[in-house]
């Protein structure tokens, strides 16, 4: 299978910018999450308050990425 996107550009350079650059978002997406979760895992520093704060922080990003039919794994 092959697929291409076509773009007017200038007209067009925001667009093209996002889709050329979606690896890159999904990629700062997944390092937030792993980020997240390391603190949650490994940080004994953490007060409760703080690991609460980060719990709920890796939630709402898998809210969203679920809400946008989006995953790490595809």
């Amino acid at each position: 299978m092959e697929a291409t996107l076509k773009f007017n550009l200038p007209d067009e350079e925001p667009e093209f910018e996002t889709a050329f650059n979606g690896s890159k978002w999904c990629s700062v997406a997944w390092e937030l999450d792993q980020h997240l979760r390391s603190q949650l895992k490994y940080n004994e520093k953490l007060t409760e308050e703080q690991y609460n704060i980060c719990q709920e922080i890796r939630d709402k990003l898998w809210d969203i990425l679920r809400k946008k039919d989006l995953s790490f794994d595809s």
